[in-house]
C-alpha cells in the first residue's frame, strides 16, 4: 500500500495536483486580498452588491411568486408565511432550465421562462427571481446577466436585464398590471433561508455556501468597504454580497487542471468552480485518470478500458467509491483478472482530488469569516447555510472538510462556524428576499 501511495503521489507531484502541497494559510490570505480587490472593482472575485438587507421582519400571509433558476432546473412556486411564520408552498412546478438542453436564442429564453411562470401570474404581483448565474444586481434589484456558467447556452442575452425583459414578454401577452421583481442569486437565498430557519439560535454572522453543480459564497459586508460603488460606500450598515467565488482565479491549479479547463466551453473562466464543483468534477477526475493511463500507473488491461471512457459524471465517481467491486462505469474497467493494485491506485487518485477540494473550500470559507471579523467565540459561531449535491452527497468530501475546519479554522485561526442545512432553502430564501425588498 505504501508503495502504491508513493507511486500516486509522485505522479500527482509531477503535474502539480497533489493536495498535500496546498498551503491553507497562504491561500486564505490570498483569498482575502482578492475579496478586497473585488470590493474596489478589480480582481477575479466580482463581489456583486445585492442591495438586499436582512434586518426587517418577514410579512405574514402575503403570497409571492418564487422562481429558482439554476443548474438544469427551473422551479416555480407560490409561497407565503402563515401567522405562525410557517412556510406554505403552493403550485410548485419543476421545468428544464432554458438553454440547458442545447443553444437557444434570447427570445426563446425569455418566452420559455414566461411560459413557465404565466400559470401562476395571477397569484401575486410580487415576483422574486433566484438566478444562479453571474448577474450584476442593479439598485432597483433587477439583474443584468454577466455570463452563463454550468454549460447553459443562450445567444445574445449577455448584458440583458432579466426582470425588464421578462416583464416585457408579459406585457406583450396582455398582462399590463404593475408588478415588482427582485433578482438574486441562489447563494443569497441560501443565506437568508439559514437566518430564518434558526430564529432561536445566536450566531455571530451568516454565510450562504453552494457546492453542487456550481459553487458560490454570499456574506454580509459593511457598505463603507464597497468602495467601487460610491453611493454605497457613503452609507452606513451592511448589505449582502454575492461573491461569485467560482470565478476566483488565484486557486493553486496544476497542469491537468489547466489542460482540462482548455477543453471546457469557457476556457479561463470559473477557475475555482472547475476545481471543486459537481458540473466539472467528473471531467477533471477523468482528465487525471487519462493522464495516469499515459504515465503507466495502471496495468495494460485496466489502462485500455479506463482510457476508453468518453465521459464521467460525479455520480459515477461516487458509485465506484461506494461499490469498488460493483457494477458501475469505473469498477467495470477493473476486471478481477487484472492486477488488483489498479483499483487501489484509482481510489488514491480520486481521494487526492477530494482532499484538495476540502482544502480549497476550507481556505475560502475561513477567509470570508476572517474578513468579517466574526466567529471568534465558539458559543456564537458563524452560521454557514450550505446547499448542493456535492456538499451533502459526495462520499469523501464532508469528512475531509470537517477535519480541516477543525484543525485549521478552529485550532489555528481561532474561528468557529457551524454548517446548517435548510430543506428547500433556495425557494424559502428567494421568497424572503422578495417579501423584504
Amino acid at each position: 500500500m505504501f508503495e502504491l501511495r508513493g507511486k500516486v503521489e509522485g505522479f500527482l507531484k509531477k503535474y502539480g495536483m497533489e493536495a498535500s502541497n496546498v498551503d491553507l494559510e497562504k491561500n486564505c490570505s490570498t483569498f482575502i486580498n482578492e475579496m478586497k480587490n473585488g470590493l474596489e472593482g478589480t480582481g477575479s472575485l466580482l463581489m456583486i452588491p445585492t442591495y438586499i438587507g436582512m434586518d426587517k421582519e418577514i410579512p405574514l400571509n402575503e403570497p409571492i411568486i418564487a422562481i429558482d433558476a439554476g443548474g438544469t432546473n427551473f422551479r416555480v412556486a407560490v409561497i407565503h408565511f402563515d401567522e405562525n411564520k410557517k412556510l406554505v408552498t403552493e403550485e410548485f412546478k419543476n421545468y428544464p432550465m432554458p438553454g440547458s438542453k442545447g443553444e437557444i436564442s434570447k427570445d426563446e429564453f425569455f418566452e420559455t421562462m414566461a411560459d413557465y411562470i404565466q400559470p401562476v401570474l395571477h397569484k401575486s404581483r410580487k415576483i422574486s427571481f433566484c438566478f444562479s448565474y453571474p448577474t450584476e444586481i442593479m439598485p432597483d434589484k433587477d439583474g443584468r446577466l454577466i455570463k452563463f456558467s454550468k454549460e447553459v447556452k443562450v445567444r445574445d442575452v449577455k448584458g440583458e436585464l432579466l426582470g425588464r425583459n421578462l416583464m416585457e414578454v408579459f406585457k406583450k401577452r396582455g398582462f399590463t398590471d404593475a408588478r415588482s421583481i427582485v433578482v438574486l442569486n441562489d447563494t443569497v437565498a441560501t443565506l437568508l433561508a439559514g437566518r430564518a430557519a434558526s430564529p432561536d439560535r445566536i450566531f455571530d454572522g451568516y454565510i450562504g455556501f453552494i457546492l453542487g453543480t456550481g459553487t458560490n459564497i454570499c456574506y454580509a459586508e459593511k457598505c463603507e468597504n464597497i468602495t467601487k460603488v460610491r453611493e454605497l460606500a457613503a452609507k452606513g450598515g451592511s448589505i449582502l454580497i454575492n461573491m461569485e467565488s467560482g470565478g476566483y482565479s488565484k486557486v493553486p491549479r496544476g497542469q491537468i487542471d489547466i489542460e482540462f479547463d482548455n477543453e471546457t466551453m469557457n476556457p479561463g473562466d470559473f477557475a475555482f468552480e472547475k476545481t471543486i464543483s459537481g458540473a466539472y468534477q467528473g471531467g477533471l477526475i477523468l482528465a487525471v485518470i487519462r493522464k495516469a493511463v499515459l504515465e503507466g500507473l495502471f496495468s495494460a488491461g485496466a489502462a485500455e478500458r479506463l482510457g476508453s471512457i468518453k465521459e464521467l459524471a460525479s455520480k459515477e465517481i461516487d458509485d465506484f467509491l461506494y461499490y469498488p467491486y460493483g457494477n458501475n462505469v469505473l469498477a467495470n474497467c477493473l476486471s478481477e483478472s487484472y492486477n488488483n493494485d489498479d483499483r487501489t491506485i484509482l481510489f488514491l487518485l480520486i481521494d487526492n482530488i477530494f482532499e484538495r477540494i476540502a482544502k480549497f473550500v476550507t481556505f475560502s470559507l475561513t477567509a470570508v469569516i476572517e474578513k468579517t471579523g466574526k466567529g471568534k467565540d465558539p458559543l456564537r459561531p458563524v452560521c454557514i447555510t450550505a446547499d448542493g449535491s456535492t456538499f451533502y452527497k459526495s462520499k469523501l468530501f464532508r469528512g475531509k472538510l470537517d477535519y480541516y475546519i477543525s484543525t485549521y479554522t478552529n485550532d489555528i485561526k481561532g474561528i468557529y462556524c457551524e454548517f446548517v442545512k435548510v430543506d428547500n432553502g433556495t425557494l424559502i430564501g428567494t421568497a424572503i428576499a422578495g417579501l423584504l425588498n
